[in-house]
């Protein structure tokens, strides 16, 4: 089925001011709490049920995985894990890794950590009653089996360079002394605190649905931070309405560059910039799930020619703002593969029409191109509910006009956005994604075994699916990553896309803070090394 909830959707988060500066000789009223306002809130705290951000960021305090993966590090390169709930591992063969529990790991209730909580979480992250995201990569693919209390065999069915990237990326371990009595179909309605419960530096003490919630550091957590807030705000400008007031130390994400104006203008806060995982792009119907080709978009030199029109990076930094970019490919700024080596086609509105008029489309008095009786027109179909989507709709119209090219626009609320996706009832559409760390997932969204998932185009090239396949396989960065630029060489080469922009965030911050280091991926991860000074 079409997971539309991995669409990307950015929540945006405030941190408000109470912990005092290391130096303080005694502490005050708020040293070590934070209050986090965000435009959001999670349906669920078990993290096999988490779709949101904001959930995600809440249950990464108080849940773990058995490795970190660092930010903008490459899945296949060992030297990009750390260790978390496993304090080391080894390869067994080619097919094996055993993990080693953290010596003395406990459940938040005092239970200890064990390796039947591992097998355990494995399992449900890979059943289909629970439908959860990283079910597709384990599903007979990866299985966990205690080997003591504290060591944990984890198996693949077959060799591959992720092996390290499946057995942790993907599952948070949970404990199974209070999950298991409980069926699964059940787990999604229970909203029961006691059962929130990891093995992380935070728990979950209150939680009052609509309005707030409250984490406490665990004993022997040595981070400053001792106390984190949730306040659940209604909207974006409420949150900056909270810094500018001085009620609020930081804004997770700006987002419009309306809010990163007003919050630069003012002295007593600060612009933290840092590289957010999404990428947007407007994908062109190629052909439908028969392969009967678009009359227009299924031609290769037509879309070649609409992408010349186009000049990506001014549209990037136009709509998006400084420190946006205009990808090289489906890729955000993070992803390890990205690089200026990737072959793009040029903006050059001359070749563009030259091309134009190759293909027999001529200008007309009118202004516009046509072949015969057929003008060349197409809509772009976006979602409604996203001003900066209909902005680049916009532009992309004004664009292509100026070389004859007739486009109409057609903004849809959400839910009718994703369903006329899943079934091909568009010309070309403005979408975007949140990137994971492996460039593994594109294959659901370009080649041609994402026809019916995420490839809704239907967009296929064997060439680019063969090369990418091999660069999949590869067995490390050095083999790979040339690989990859070859796949993305030919992928832009047809054109089934204008890879539009990849944004970096814009945080603000009151200059109280101090020591904060924003990973995109799970922005509260670096919590430990934050400290605030005294309020002025």
């Amino acid at each position: 089925m079409t997971r539309v909830r991995r669409l990307a959707t950015l929540a945006l988060v405030t941190v408000l001011p109470a912990a005092c500066a290391r130096d303080r000789p005694a502490p005050c009223a708020e040293c070590g709490t934070l209050v986090v306002a965000a435009a959001g809130e999670p349906s669920s705290l078990l993290p096999p049920l988490i779709y949101e951000t904001v959930g995600r960021d809440i249950a990464d305090q108080v849940f773990e995985r058995l490795a970190t993966l660092s930010a903008g590090a490459a899945p296949i390169d060992p030297a990009g894990y750390t260790p978390a709930l496993a304090e080391r591992w080894e390869r067994v063969d080619s097919v094996t890794l055993r993990f080693h529990l953290r010596s003395g790991a406990v459940w938040q209730d005092g239970a200890p950590v064990t390796a039947a909580d591992v097998v355990f979480s494995f399992d449900a992250y890979a059943d289909p009653a629970l439908d959860t995201d990283a079910g597709p990569a384990l599903q007979g693919q990866v299985t966990a089996a205690a080997e003591d209390s504290a060591t944990v065999v984890v198996r693949f069915a077959r060799a591959y360079p992720e092996q390290l990237y499946d057995a942790t990326w993907h599952v948070r371990i949970i404990p199974a002394h209070i999950w298991e009595p409980i069926p699964r179909e059940q787990w999604e309605g229970d909203t029961s605190l006691a059962r929130v419960v990891g093995s992380g530096g935070y728990r979950v003490v209150d939680w009052v649905r609509g309005q707030s919630l409250r984490l406490e550091a665990v004993p022997g957590n040595p981070a400053a931070i001792t106390r984190v807030v949730w306040r659940f705000v209604p909207d974006p400008d409420a949150a900056v309405n909270l810094l500018l007031s001085g009620e609020a130390d930081l804004v997770e994400q700006l987002g419009a560059p309306s809010r990163v104006t007003r919050v630069a203008a003012d002295s007593a806060a600060q612009l933290l910039r840092y590289p957010s995982a999404v990428y947007g792009f407007l994908g062109f119907r190629i052909q439908d799930d028969r392969g009967m080709r678009h009359p227009l978009l299924g031609d290769r030199l037509l879309r070649r020619a609409l992408a010349m029109g186009i000049d990506r990076q001014t549209l990037a930094t136009g709509i998006f703002g400084t420190g946006t970019v205009a990808p090289p490919g489906p890729m955000s700024q993070l992803l390890w593969i990205n690089s200026p080596d990737i072959r793009t086609l040029p903006y050059d509105t001359a070749a563009a029409a030259r091309l134009l008029d190759s293909l027999g489309w001529r200008l007309g008095e009118d202004g516009w191109r046509a072949r015969g009786t057929t003008a060349l027109r197409f809509d772009i179909l976006v979602p409604g509910t996203s001003p900066s989507r209909r902005d680049l709709a916009q532009a992309l119209q004004q664009s292509w006009k100026a070389i004859g090219v007739d486009v109409t626009i057609t903004a849809v609320d959400f839910p009718v956005f994703n369903q006329r996706l899943a079934r091909g009832a568009f010309d070309s559409y403005i979408g975007a994604w949140l990137d994971e760390p492996s460039p593994r997932s594109l294959a659901d969204q370009w080649t041609r075994g994402g026809w019916g998932k995420l490839n809704f185009g239907r967009y296929a090239s064997a060439g680019f699916d063969r090369t990418f396949a091999l660069a999949v396989a590869a067995p490390d960065t050095g083999t790979a990553g040339p690989l990859y630029r070859a796949a993305m060489d030919t992928l832009n080469g047809d054109a089934p896309a204008l890879f539009l922009y990849a944004p970096t965030q814009v945080a603000g911050a009151s200059r109280r803070l101090e020591g904060i280091r924003i990973n995109p991926y799970s922005w509260l991860s670096g919590l430990a090394a934050w400290r605030a000074g005294p309020r002025q």
